[in-house]
């Protein structure tokens, strides 16, 4: 079995609507979804506050192109441009990891090489597999290593649901 984890986020249009569209594509496949959390953008692009899930997939016979042309299926039918690195976004999903494989790619490594610095992925991670590793790591240690702040600034929010 092929279990990956993927990364949700959407700043851009209706977050939610973006967020449950990459659930349903994901949904042949779909183990668990963690809740919805609110975080303010990464990187050095100004721009509006995400909404972030986790999704936890599994496929016997997906190979991890599998999942990055999944992922990529989901971001277009999202209406997903790609013209600024770190910029807003209609959705965006990252593969985090497949299982314990290690890929050096460019198109897709493994696991997700900014992963381990981001609360946003890593929080709404330990809420669906609270014994999560990244890698040789546990992800409930990095979060414990993470500054307070970065940890505080992934808001939940219980009054939004991606089924």
């Amino acid at each position: 079995m092929t279990t990956a984890v993927l990364s949700i986020g959407s700043n851009l249009g209706d977050r939610l609507a973006a967020l449950q569209g990459a659930a349903d594509a994901h949904r042949p496949w779909l183990v668990a979804v963690s809740p919805v959390y609110e975080t303010a953008p990464w990187g050095p692009v100004p721009q509006d506050d995400y909404l972030n899930a986790v999704l936890v997939v599994a496929d016997a016979g997906a190979a991890r192109e599998d999942w990055l042309a999944r992922a990529q299926a989901a971001e277009q039918a999202a209406g997903r441009t790609r013209e600024q690195r770190w910029g807003p976004r209609t959705l965006d999903v990252d593969v985090v990891c497949v299982g314990d494989q290690v890929s050096d790619d460019p198109l897709l490594t493994l696991p997700h090489p900014r992963a381990a610095e981001r609360a946003f992925v890593l929080v709404p991670w330990l809420t669906v597999q609270p014994d999560a590793r990244l890698g040789e790591r546990r992800v409930a240690d990095l979060v414990a290593a993470m500054a307070p702040a970065d940890v505080a600034g992934v808001r939940a929010r219980p009054d939004l649901v991606v089924r």
